[in-house]
């Protein structure tokens, strides 16, 4: 008989699509919600405050990612400093197949070279900065991928777009050159270090890092200039008209000082959650497939990508959600509209695999005790889902195609 759903358990595996706001941040963010509700452009003493305020947690968020104030650029959230950056060249664009929605829709409205990625989802350095050509003004890939948790080669690549732009400063050309990476997925479990990263542009979400949604930052260093997207007030040093959200930057910089702070002991406990639910669900189904980079310095330590060849992904969630888990199917922008995944797509699984997969993102709150039930609970869901569609284990396998139990990777 199949486990049923203890009384009133509810167990959230989706952090990659969103995370609670951490009370320490909603601590931060209370002034400003309510007795320093002042407009932070306003002439007066109480209004000074409130931008102090938000050029304070400017400050904060730049030192964070080892930036200067000045090149911080408040928006509302990830997507739109995403098309911020792409807004502020006009000319060729290079960028990879398994980017977020905003990057490839800004990039199919521009003369771009999409780059393939590999089985285990990675960008590879050479290729893309091989397609770096004459009229080429931005390179953007993204630091972490949020589907399968591939983190891409940002520093190699920001090798090979400062060798071509000095090669193009050599013969004279006046072509601009710069690399955008968004690292909304990454910020809380790798450094965003600007100068290690060696990108020009750099996107990042406080929804991603337990703090507000709606509310994200744009790096730009020095010789970008951003064109904007939003016109009015002049806000953001020109950049993004529109009165900020002065509660919004102070929650933005308490999450990533927490993230940052808390980063190399909550990356090892959520690497170690994530095993324990990968060895337990490979034990019970020898043809599931694990997509994602195989070595650990590749990979984001708390996701967990895995597909049931043959079953429907959509089935398994709503069983899950009745069971008290959630999980989510790949990006939510995407899952929302139950498309084919295009990150699936780019790394050459096949339908029948990839629309068996789910994503399990776990989070500071996540238990082992969580891991366990959810566990129990998957298996559950997808022993149902095999014996209503006749699926069986050695269909899962022929289905997978050498690819089961993590050999994608």
């Amino acid at each position: 008989m199949a486990p049923q759903r203890a009384a009133g358990r509810e167990v959230y595996l989706d952090y990659a699509a969103a995370t609670p706001l951490d009370p320490r941040v909603l601590s931060a963010m209370e002034p400003y919600l309510t007795r320093c509700f002042e407009n932070p452009s306003a002439p007066y003493a109480r209004a000074r405050a409130a931008r102090d305020a938000l050029e304070r947690a400017r400050a904060d968020i730049a030192h964070l990612i080892g930036a200067k104030p000045d090149g911080i650029t408040f928006t509302a959230g990830a997507t739109e400093a995403n098309n911020l950056a792409f807004a502020a060249t006009d000319g060729g664009v290079v960028t990879d197949a398994a980017e977020h929605d905003s990057v490839l829709a800004c990039a199919e409205a521009r003369d771009a070279v999409v780059v393939g990625v590999g089985a285990d989802g990675r960008v590879d350095p050479e290729e893309a900065c091989a397609a770096i050509g004459p009229a080429t003004q931005l390179v953007s890939v993204e630091l972490a991928n949020g589907e399968v948790g591939a983190v891409q080669p940002v520093r190699e690549i920001a090798r090979g777009v400062a060798a071509v732009r000095e090669r193009r400063l050599a013969e004279g050309s006046r072509v601009p050159l710069w690399l955008h990476t968004d690292a909304s997925q990454a910020a809380g479990a790798l450094s965003c270090n600007v100068t290690s990263l060696g990108a020009d542009m750099v996107t990042l979400s406080a929804a991603k890092v337990y703090g507000p949604k709606q509310v994200g930052a744009l790096w730009v260093g020095e010789g970008v200039r951003l064109r904007p997207l939003i016109l009015g007030g002049g806000q953001e040093g020109g950049a993004r008209s529109g009165t900020e959200s002065v509660a919004g930057a102070v929650g933005f910089a308490a999450a990533l000082a927490l993230a940052q702070g808390g980063r190399s002991e909550e990356c090892r406990r959520e690497e170690a959650l994530r095993s324990r639910l990968e060895g337990a669900l490979a034990a019970e189904f020898p043809g599931m497939v694990v997509s994602g980079p195989r070595k650990a310095r590749h990979r984001l330590p708390g996701l967990l990508h895995v597909s049931f060849p043959g079953l429907e992904a959509r089935r398994l969630v709503v069983l899950l959600e009745r069971r008290g888990v959630s999980v989510g199917t790949g990006s939510a922008c995407a899952a929302s509209r139950m498309r084919e995944s295009h990150v699936l797509k780019a790394m050459g699984l096949s339908p029948e695999v990839s629309a068996g997969s789910l994503r399990i993102t776990v989070g500071r709150p996540t238990s082992t005790d969580d891991i366990d039930y959810a566990a129990e609970q998957i298996v559950a869901a997808v022993r149902t889902e095999m014996r209503r569609t006749g699926v069986t284990d050695e269909d899962m396998l022929a289905l997978a195609g050498g690819l089961a139990v993590g050999r994608c990777r």
